[in-house]
């Protein structure tokens, strides 16, 4: 493994592509493949290139597999996976953006005359947008304007037109006022006097009047009586409007008497203000003639146009209402309204003055210009205040509703000022094209950068299309050796388990089975190189089956079980109660993750022991007995540990910060395997996990193996959803502990496909129920772990430490013990005290005395046989311990059950000759070694077989009607595969099966209503013939090369039950 820095300097060391050759066949690292010799070719260039692209282009990632340790070690581990992800997929599509940009743009090929057109496209487009960019501003700062002034110019109409409304409701009801109190009594109630002083008291009910007059009508025959009673003579009006005087010098008494006519309107009442409009006929006025006659028509207050005002000839208009002798019905004529006419009373409205004061109530930062017209004449409209002087051109118009239908008035705004000017739209163009010719000055300028070293990246990117044709050449490659080597080994496997069922002396049974072995071991080691190609190219999937965990792990226990009891290295496993009996995930692969670290603690452990536990994740965080501590008394054969703790204080599901798992049937386990080998040196352990990686150069030699083993087991863990750490001591022992996610197998909300386990199952014996028993060990943990198995089978067990504890459990008498199970270091102590305290237990008086067996972790010892020798009836159990070894042990020594039951996952041979025997079995295989090996191993326990060497001979004899009951097809064939294959027969049964529902009948086929041969794929290429491929194919199972014969019962004997 290289460190940064070692070229010199600051130099950046970029491990890209990183070749090993290694017996013909190159290795994938760090994602890539490359020959040694070019990489150093290259490297020097490649550095020169980086340093470009870096900093000049500052986007360009021209690395498709930057060395991934280099980067751990500035982020970590758990920090920097994420961002490695992320990373990599942001470089690629860089690299692919990149790979465009030099073919099209940044190539030579293209001429210069084209580019400075481009160039001078971007600076005009760009330009246009500016000026785009700047109307739309500045339309848009237009339209802010209106909107103000149109908000500003709406509230002053409105409130102009709102007070007029009051003053003109508040007229009208003066009118209702007279023609009750001056007509409606006799005498009159109201006189000159009484009207000024109330029209003055209620003028604050009048906002915009001036003041307010009443004018009786009186007829011609009535003129000369009415005179003589008000003591002056009726006034005519037309005079003053026709020469108007100043306000000075206006005197009424100089007016001239009004003509005879047929009626008049002399004024009566006034207000103070106007009164010297008393004595004037209204109706001998233009205007205020038209205004009385249309108001006594219509019933309702009527305006007159502008005009000037008598005495202030200021300009203002008058509002008249009818006051009538009585109450008028609403549908009344006008000729009954001009009938029952008694007055009219007008409202004088200066117009000018009381839209200022208006005015001045509304305070605003920004002044307009306001005006008021009466528009009843469009083409002549009267202005009523205000003036057209303005310097800007914005208007805004509000209408204006006083009551009058007849008069229409409008109310015209405008700004005093001219707009300010649209810096913002200035500023932000000028900036926007700005920062466009900026990068267009950028981007010329780096093109022409990149250019000079365009022919350097072209060789980069020959040399990645290199790399990944090598990658998938490798891929096929392994797919093809893998095929190869695992079609020849099947005959050498098959052929040594055949020729084992011969008869052979001891010399050559011994011959062929360290032959079986040493395929077995290059098997694995085949199945090691294809897990790991498999994870570089991420086609490692998980099963999702139902299983026994506890089976699981007896399964390997009895792997290694031979293998500790020669090194006299203590086994055990112990899973905790709290941990579901059945599961749902990938057994294989859990398996596999046990089996790679058992065995690297095998290996490395001379003395001690070696510890399996499983837990729940939820019982190492809420309790501290799972907790191990370093103490000698406290591990299970003395010799102290590494502190487990240790080895999960990074993972994520141990902070408070993240939940376990919210799924109530989601199974988060922990799982420790503590060993009291030799350690790992500190200067080793950063690389454990790295593949094809050792501790030293002498380990492989010593114990072999390829050092892939941790690094297949980190990446299934990951896939477990779960996590994986260590902690080692130098010659003190290693606990390697991970965490894995499963599905509770007590869920009925789902089917799941189930694993057929052969093993002894966890299922407690009902010989052993009710049953007792006493184990005498003086450590807790080894007493805990031989409790675990003696309670799978149903026995309730007591723990003493000693053999004075022993007596006294017997000298109580309770309950009866039916068992004593002692520790063989007990045992040992005190050869005397031993023999005595059993020939005590013989002579006990309550009952049948018990069984005493001896736990002895190396049975086939001379020490064993000598420290038992003497003992009658001492039986001993060997370790590891197991469900189906304790159980056949027990039931030879208390002489229950069936005691010739095969254990420890041997198959029966008597069964399973019942199932085949006479079951017709095709086999197709294009390997004549093959076909023996299978034909072989089921001619054996009686079944019939059949060969064939193509797929179309298949198709030929699995034609409905057969006599097959199951068929295994290899997938790689000449001619036609075994997917072709078996496609076509699935459709024929298809077709025969919907034929038989609809015309023919069931005997036409053999009595077979539903045809469906049971088909298993037989092939060497696992890292294409994936089982969910097989699966999807049309077939019912898979089976891998090289085969043992009990992997072809297993899967044959599934049709059958």
């Amino acid at each position: 493994m290289e460190k940064r820095g070692r070229r010199g300097g600051n130099r950046l060391w970029l491990d890209i592509f990183t070749y090993s050759f290694d017996s013909g066949l190159f290795w994938k690292r760090e994602g890539h493949l490359m020959r040694e010799k070019k990489l150093m070719l290259i490297d020097r260039k490649f550095v020169i290139m980086q340093g470009f692209y870096r900093f000049d282009s500052g986007t360009l990632s021209l690395l498709a597999g930057i060395n991934k340790d280099a980067k751990a070690d500035l982020l970590g581990d758990s920090g920097g996976k994420m961002w490695f992800k992320c990373w990599d997929k942001i470089s690629s599509y860089s690299f692919k953006i990149h790979h465009h940009y030099y073919q099209y743009i940044g190539s030579k090929r293209v001429s210069k005359t084209w580019w400075r057109k481009l160039l001078f496209s971007w600076v005009i487009g760009w330009t246009v947008a500016s000026i785009w960019i700047f109307c739309y501003m500045s339309s848009q700062a237009t339209e802010k304007r209106k909107e103000t002034l149109a908000s500003m110019c709406d509230e002053r109409a409105r409130m102009l037109q709102d007070q007029f409304n009051v003053s003109m409701n508040h007229i009208q009801a003066m009118s209702i006022l007279i023609s009750t109190f001056h007509h409606g009594k006799n005498p009159s109630a109201i006189d000159q006097r009484t009207f000024a002083k109330y029209t003055e008291r209620t003028a604050f009910e009048r906002p915009l009047t001036s003041g307010v007059a009443y004018a009786v009508r009186v007829l011609h025959s009535e003129r000369e009586q009415f005179e003589k009673q008000q003591g002056w003579t009726i006034k005519r009006m037309d005079t003053l409007e026709q020469n108007p005087v100043h306000k000075d010098d206006y005197n009424p008494d100089l007016l001239e008497p009004s003509p005879i006519q047929e009626e008049y309107a002399p004024v009566i009442f006034a207000q103070d203000i106007v009164s010297h409009v008393v004595s004037i006929d209204m109706l001998s006025g233009k205007e205020d003639r038209e205004n009385v006659l249309r108001a006594r028509k219509s019933g309702k207050g009527v305006l007159t146009a502008p005009f000037r005002l008598l005495k202030t000839n200021c300009l203002g208009v008058i509002l008249t209402f009818a006051v009538y002798k009585r109450d008028l019905p609403s549908n009344a004529t006008p000729n009954e309204r001009i009938q029952a006419t008694d007055g009219y009373l007008g409202g004088v409205f200066d117009i000018e003055s009381l839209v200022e004061k208006l005015l001045q109530q509304l305070a605003s930062k920004q002044k307009i210009v306001v005006n008021v017209l009466d528009t009843t004449n469009q083409s002549y409209p009267i202005s009523m205040y205000g003036s057209n002087s303005s310097d800007d051109g914005l208007e805004h118009v509000s209408y204006l509703n006083f009551g009058d239908p007849f008069r229409k008035h409008e109310m015209r705004c405008r700004f005093k000022q001219k707009p300010p000017w649209p810096w913002l739209a200035i500023t932000t163009s000028i900036g926007i094209l700005v920062i466009a010719l900026l990068v267009g000055h950028i981007f010329h300028a780096t093109v022409n950068r990149i250019a000079k070293v365009e022919d350097d990246c072209h060789k980069m990117m020959e040399l990645k299309k290199q790399a990944e044709a090598a990658d998938v050449a490798k891929s096929q490659f392994l797919a093809t050796v893998s095929h190869e080597i695992r079609t020849p080994m099947n005959g050498v496997l098959g052929m040594l388990h055949m020729l084992m069922d011969t008869d052979l002396d001891v010399t050559q049974l011994d011959y062929v089975r360290t032959a079986q072995a040493s395929g077995k071991d290059l098997v694995a080691l085949i199945n090691e190189v294809l897990d790991q190609a498999k994870i570089e190219s991420g086609k490692l999937e998980l099963e999702e089956v139902q299983f026994d965990l506890r089976a699981v792990l007896d399964v390997v226990l009895s792997l290694f079980s031979g293998k500790s009891q020669d090194e006299g290295v203590e086994l055990a496993v112990y899973i905790s109660d709290q941990v579901p009996e059945m599961l749902i995930g990938d057994p294989g692969r859990f398996r596999q993750i046990i089996t790679n670290l058992m065995g690297n603690s095998i290996k490395f452990t001379e003395k001690g022991h070696i510890l399996v536990t499983v837990h729940l994740v939820e019982e190492v965080i809420d309790s501290i007995e799972v907790e191990t501590e370093s103490s000698s008394k406290n591990t299970l054969s003395g010799f102290p540990v590494a502190d487990r703790r240790q080895s999960w204080k990074g993972f994520r599901n141990f902070s408070q910060e993240v939940s376990l798992h919210p799924f109530s049937d989601s199974i988060n386990l922990i799982i420790s395997v503590e060993d009291t080998g030799e350690g790992i040196p500190l200067e080793a352990q950063s690389r454990v996990f790295t593949p094809f990686m050792q501790v030293g150069p002498s380990i492989s030699r010593t114990h072999g193996g390829t050092g892939i083993g941790l690094s297949i087991s980190k990446c299934l863990v990951g896939l477990m959803k779960g996590e994986i750490g260590f902690v080692s001591i130098p010659k003190i022992g290693s606990t390697f502990t991970f965490t894995a996610v499963f599905t509770s197998g007590c869920s009925s909300s789902k089917e799941y496909k189930s694993q057929q386990i052969n093993n002894q199952s966890n299922s407690i014996s009902s010989e052993f129920h009710g049953m007792r028993a006493l184990i005498m060990d003086p450590r807790p943990v080894r007493a805990k772990v031989s409790r675990y198995h003696i309670q799978r089978l149903g026995i309730h067990v007591e723990v003493v430490s000693d053999w004075k504890q022993c007596l006294s459990s017997f000298s109580r008498g309770n309950n009866a013990i039916h068992m004593v199970l002692i520790e063989q270091e007990v045992w040992d102590r005190d050869l005397n005290s031993s023999s005595l305290v059993i020939n005590n237990l013989e002579k006990i008086d309550h009952g049948t005395p018990p069984k005493v067996f001896l736990l002895s972790n190396s049975i086939n010892s001379s020490r064993t046989n000598t420290t038992t020798s003497g003992v009658c009836n001492l039986t001993v159990i060997p370790k590891p311990l197991r469900a189906s070894t304790l159980a056949a042990s027990l039931q030879r020594a208390m002489g229950v059950g069936n005691k010739g039951n095969p254990r420890n996952g041997e198959l029966p041979s008597l069964s399973l000759r019942n199932i085949l025997l006479g079951r017709k079995i095709l086999i197709v295989d294009d390997n004549n070694v093959n076909l023996k090996v299978a034909a072989g191993a089921l001619k054996k326990y009686g079944a019939n077989v059949v060969t064939a060497t193509r797929g179309i001979e298949a198709i030929e004899l699995l034609t409905p009607p057969h006599e097959f009951d199951a068929c295994f097809m290899d997938i790689q064939m000449p001619e036609m595969d075994g997917f072709e294959a078996t496609r076509r027969i699935r459709e024929m049964e298809q077709n025969i099966n919907g034929i038989q529902f609809r015309n023919l009948s069931v005997e036409t086929y053999n009595s077979v209503s539903n045809w469906h041969v049971p088909i298993l794929a037989m092939t060497a290429d696992v890292i294409q013939a994936t089982h969910e491929e097989c699966l999807r194919r049309g077939m019912d199972g898979y089976v891998s090369k090289p085969f043992e014969a009990e992997q072809l019962y297993r899967e044959v004997s599934r049709f059958f039950q």
